[in-house]
């Protein structure tokens, strides 16, 4: 006698609400992937694209010889170069840190110095999608040098000293050949004078804008600019994947070289010992 096959369950209500709730589920995960995908890929090749059509500055410099370049919003005016991150790390610098800058490169603080000038020239990057430039910016270490060209000059800057290395500095790391030009910018002041805040590396909130301040975390008149040290600071998000907080690196100037005709970034490079 044949046994009877068991009725099939539909399963019912409960069934297709769970069935329909992970479709729904997989759908919106699919959607987040596709998104991701976009962020960490399709907007670094937009951006590549838009900063190979940024990076004719050396046409336009050979065109004529300005030492104080017009600076017009989103246009670029300077190029950075990271030697840490390698020969093909090199960014043109737009002026403007508002997010259609950001699309091409790296992008300067308005009403900041300019490379070279006492006070703070500082520079916002994205650190993932939209080319990434500053993406590694938390790998650089105390005097890793980061270079600044100009139409009329190269101005390398050194990260300063970390917080923890300020204490022994000029018997530890200060005492390296690098860091030669390095000091910690400190007084003998209780507080460490006007720059005892300022550190090679930090993370803040991003309320936190006197970062980029002439004078970093100071109102804008504790020094006249004749007494204000000429800094370089890079700011981008953090941590990756995050807008929660800022990564800032803090840069002071250690040399300025003219640009001749048979001055090159290599060569520069071998001049300052980072070849």
């Amino acid at each position: 006698m044949a046994i009877p096959e068991a009725p099939k369950s539909s399963g019912g209500l409960g069934a297709k609400i769970v069935r329909t709730f992970g479709e729904l589920l997989i759908t919106a995960g699919l959607v987040v992937l596709l998104f991701a995908v976009y962020e960490l890929y399709a907007t670094d090749l937009f951006s590549a694209k838009k900063q190979a059509s940024a990076t004719t500055l050396n046409e336009d410099w050979a065109q004529g010889r300005q030492p104080h370049p017009e600076l017009i919003d989103g246009k670029a005016f300077a190029k950075l170069y990271i030697p840490t991150f390698g020969a093909d790390y090199h960014f043109t610098i737009q002026e403007g840190a508002e997010a259609a800058a950001l699309e091409v490169g790296p992008g300067h603080y308005k009403g900041t110095a300019l490379p070279g000038e006492a006070g703070n020239f500082a520079v916002a990057g994205h650190r993932v999608g939209k080319g990434a430039p500053f993406n590694d910016l938390d790998l650089l270490s105390s005097c890793d040098a980061v270079v600044v060209e100009t139409q009329t000059d190269f101005f390398v800057y050194r990260v300063l000293p970390h917080s923890d290395e300020i204490a022994n500095w000029s018997t530890g790391k200060g005492a390296q050949p690098q860091c030669s030009h390095v000091g910690t910018l400190r007084t003998n002041a209780a507080d460490g004078g006007p720059y005892g805040e300022t550190y090679g590396r930090e993370i803040v909130s991003p309320n936190e804008g006197d970062v980029v301040a002439p004078v970093p975390h100071k109102p804008p008149d504790i020094l006249p600019p004749a007494q204000q040290v000429a800094l370089l600071t890079l700011t981008t998000c953090h941590p990756q994947f995050s807008d929660r907080q800022r990564l800032i690196v803090h840069a002071v100037l250690t040399g300025q070289f003219p640009k001749t005709a048979d001055a090159t970034y290599a060569q520069l490079l071998q001049a300052i010992g980072e070849a």
